[in-house]
């Protein structure tokens, strides 16, 4: 029978990007960039966001592109974000279909890809989110239809950010940060407690401290507590550069995510009890129980 920690890190490995995972979400990049490059003036287009951090979940959905726009579309920096987010969703409809979806910041292209009953997609990319962009003083600016306008972002200063904790963490914080992200995907929940997953990564930024424990099963259940501790806290952009991450979150949201996280925190000391009591096999079923299909029972 697995140890804990041997279940844990198993579990780690299973949540990582593959090569089969990375060539599809490149395959896809590829897909979509050679089709709008036919209806707008694209100068290039990059893999980023939580993929490009190593900080994306299974099964692999939402991944970001950036498609940076050439000065010839200057255009629609003058107009209310939702003409670029409409003009480039009526694009993608005609091509993907109706599972197309405006967002408040990008468009979703669902391919049709469902996961199996243990989260795999066969190293498929189940969706990619389409995030229009403009060069901005060495920044980007994106389209934020809720605010109204366009905002700054820098995914280079988030990953900088994301790289510098996972080396002061033993190399082990994304890893973490990842089970947290798989554990607020799971369809126990119904609708996420935690959106936008981001702000998973941007509370672990400064709730995961003091250095790599040693013990997953503990680092767990302090994380948990902690997040629940400060899922109220307002989360600036790490970037200083837009809006609060946390903006996304109502007050009722966040109550609610409080809750769940504080009940998570609960059955992951009562898995450490079970394995303080000997009971090796009820604390791994307790931890498949918390996280979903990902996490090992052998």
């Amino acid at each position: 029978m697995l140890t804990i920690d041997e279940a844990f890190r198993k579990f780690k490995t299973r949540l990582e990007l593959n090569d089969k995972e990375q060539k599809n979400a490149s395959a896809r990049q590829t897909e979509v960039r050679d089709y709008l490059d036919t209806k707008f003036k694209i100068d290039r287009s990059f893999l980023t966001g939580s993929y490009a951090r190593w900080t994306k979940t299974k099964p692999l959905k939402d991944v970001d592109i950036f498609f940076v726009l050439k000065s010839s579309e200057d255009h629609y920096r003058s107009k209310a974000p939702s003409v670029v987010l409409t003009d480039f969703h009526n694009a993608l409809v005609a091509k993907y279909g109706d599972k197309t979806k405006k967002q408040n910041r990008s468009i979703n292209v669902d391919f049709g890809v469902k996961a199996d009953a243990d989260d795999n997609t066969d190293y498929r990319v189940i969706s990619v989110d389409v995030v229009p962009a403009f060069d901005k003083d060495g920044d980007f600016e994106i389209p934020d239809n809720d605010l109204g306008r366009w905002i700054k972002t820098n995914p280079k200063i988030h990953a900088e950010k994301a790289t510098a904790a996972h080396q002061a963490y033993s190399s082990e914080w994304k890893g973490l940060v990842r089970m947290v992200k798989y554990w607020n995907n799971n369809p126990r929940h119904g609708e996420k407690p935690i959106k936008p997953s981001f702000l998973i990564e941007v509370m672990a930024l400064q709730c995961l401290y003091g250095g790599w424990g040693g013990s997953f099963d503990r680092e767990m259940q302090s994380l948990f507590a902690t997040l629940a501790d400060r899922i109220l806290d307002e989360w600036p952009d790490p970037a200083g550069l837009g809006p609060p991450i946390s903006n996304g979150m109502d007050t009722a949201r966040k109550n609610r995510a409080r809750e769940l996280l504080l009940a998570a925190g609960r059955e992951a000391t009562l898995a450490i009890d079970h394995v303080r009591r000997g009971r090796n096999g009820e604390a791994l079923r307790a931890w498949r129980e918390l996280f979903g299909p990902k996490f090992p029972l052998s």
